[in-house]
């Protein structure tokens, strides 16, 4: 990767449907040129997906919730991760080192859907030891 590939990811970053046309002209490099190196970046994976970014209040996700949660052993974790991963309300979920075994991301309409949440997708069928969750107040940057 060049100082090219690296201005043509962040323009695409910022704007997933600029077509190759419209980069080619703050690039300066021909329009096939744009193209082959684009299905290049996709090719060695450096471009994952072409995806959107959904404004949440706008699709009623007003709270966003990060829950850090620990499992009582690792009998439960297969069962815990397709549980998180069927879920909508999960946005992202990582596994973590430290104290904690998971992190999730979960965006919900409102605090009085949190409760269901955590009560029958997390810990009704998961041998959760322990749970804290954290509320975001604003978010400065996402990406």
């Amino acid at each position: 990767m060049d100082d090219i590939d690296l201005q043509i990811l962040e323009m695409l970053k910022n704007n997933g449907r600029m077509t190759s046309s419209e980069i080619s002209k703050v690039i300066h490099l021909s329009v096939p040129a744009i193209t082959e190196r684009i299905r290049k970046l996709e090719k060695n994976g450096v471009i994952d997906q072409f995806t959107i970014k959904l404004n949440r209040k706008a699709i009623g996700q007003n709270l966003v919730v990060y829950i850090f949660v620990q499992l009582q052993g690792s009998a439960e974790t297969e069962q815990f991760r397709k549980t998180i991963i069927q879920s909508s309300l999960v946005l992202e979920c990582h596994h973590i080192s430290g104290e904690y075994d998971y992190l999730l991301k979960v965006g919900l309409p409102d605090l009085s859907e949190m409760e269901g949440f955590i009560t029958h997708t997390l810990k009704a069928h998961h041998n959760v030891v322990r749970s804290n969750t954290i509320f975001t107040l604003s978010t400065l940057k996402e990406e």
